[in-house]
């Protein structure tokens, strides 16, 4: 497995990171012992970037990678956890808060849940607007002095954000969305990481599974974010289908799978970001991981855009309500 730094100050991981979410909510039922072997193939092939957050099935993904990582060496891996998205019992979403106060108590209860003495990498999931970002930024530095955290993160914010976080401490990297059909983070965001030397982890490569080849109109099954994703509906999807089976046609040219050209593009836009895949499955893993075997010219990524045009998607990456909490989108 080859690995990349995360920005100048953060760690080496594997080029491919384990987002594990799904294994715990969103997307339709998952199956407990699948997910437990997925995370241990992952491990086996070298992954050693593990992706979680607190508020995914409301601590029930903490609990499933602690299950998984019982016999598994601490060293072995690196945990990067967001925090701060508030839920109600019934699942529905309450805000964000990030003050210094909670950041501390939701790092405890992560700490607990997971069953280590650090989190490798911590990070708010989504910028509070009641809490200025030095603040939040200067209270996860404290845990890393506390020797809790290792690295600090961010998700979701913009250029601006980026840069008033960075002063008050070292940040090692951006999760944010970042794919053939999402790449807003192109003109602002991503040049502000690499002024300051901040890495990037990529989530929804496969723009959560629209883009994998294997997606269909039937697919939902269960309650499922995506029924309400407006890149997963009506004309939206019809368009987005034709876009991947555009990316098909140049796939097979290359005797390889939609999945695997979509993650190797991601690959090859820098080392210094790295893409995580929502694997909840062995052979979903397995697929993805082949895009390390691929070595993509200036002609195939020609080909891969002409097939998939900046700005050829349908829709949104989220719902209006949602994309208005989203500080890179600002």
């Amino acid at each position: 497995m080859d690995t990349r730094k995360l920005g100048r100050n953060g760690p080496a991981v594997s080029a491919i990171g384990l987002g594990c979410m799904g294994m715990s909510d969103f997307y339709g039922p998952a199956d407990r012992d699948e997910s437990i072997a997925t995370i241990h193939a992952a491990i086996d092939a070298g992954v050693t970037l593990l992706d979680t957050g607190d508020f995914y099935g409301m601590g029930h993904n903490e609990m499933l990678i602690a299950e998984a990582l019982k016999d598994i060496s601490r060293d072995d891996v690196v945990i990067s956890v967001k925090f701060g998205a508030q839920r109600g019992p019934d699942g529905s979403w309450l805000g964000n808060d990030t003050r210094p106060q909670a950041v501390k108590a939701a790092a405890a209860y992560s700490l607990k849940r997971l069953g280590i003495d650090h989190v490798d990498i911590y990070r708010p999931a989504r910028l509070d607007p009641d809490v200025p970002i030095e603040d939040t930024v200067g209270a996860i530095g404290e845990l890393v002095q506390a020797g809790y955290v290792r690295h600090v993160g961010l998700s979701e914010v913009n250029a601006e954000t980026i840069r008033r976080a960075h002063a008050v401490h070292p940040i090692a990297d951006l999760q944010i969305e970042y794919s053939l059909i999402s790449r807003g983070i192109e003109d602002k965001i991503l040049p502000a990481c690499r002024e300051l030397g901040i890495g990037v982890t990529a989530y929804g490569v496969l723009s959560r599974g629209l883009i994998s080849g294997h997606w269909s109109k039937t697919a939902l099954q269960g309650p499922d974010f995506r029924a309400y994703s407006p890149r997963f509906q009506g004309a939206n999807l019809d368009r987005n289908l034709a876009l991947v089976e555009a990316l098909r046609i140049v796939a097979e040219a290359r005797d390889t799978s939609v999945a695997q050209v979509a993650v190797a593009w991601v690959l090859a836009r820098g080392d210094d970001i790295v893409p995580l895949v929502g694997a909840r499955q062995r052979h979903r893993l397995n697929e993805a991981l082949g895009a390390l075997e691929m070595s993509l010219t200036d002609e195939d990524l020609a080909a891969i855009e002409r097939a998939v045009p900046r700005d050829a998607a349908a829709g949104s990456r989220y719902a209006p309500a949602q994309m208005a909490t989203l500080d890179s989108e600002r």
